[in-house]
């Protein structure tokens, strides 16, 4: 099962744009996630299509599972 860490925040525009991370170490602490999403808005390193990071909005661990079949 994969897992990503999914940081969503509110753009200059009103918009959302996210930021995946794959295989984040758990068990995940919110509040240290919120220092971290806000630490992101601070340092206006990241720039979207959508706009500036203005704040962060939504943190979610989204899980996914792969079945391959094998094709003969």
């Amino acid at each position: 099962m994969a897992k990503t860490l999914e940081l969503q925040f509110t753009t200059s525009t009103g918009e959302t744009t996210s930021i995946s991370i794959d295989s984040p170490k758990e068990p995940i602490d919110a509040a240290v996630v919120k220092l971290a999403m806000e630490q992101i808005v601070a340092s206006d390193a990241f720039y979207s299509a959508k706009g500036q990071l203005v704040s962060p909005k939504i943190a979610r661990i989204i899980e996914r599972n792969v079945t391959p079949y094998e094709l003969v």
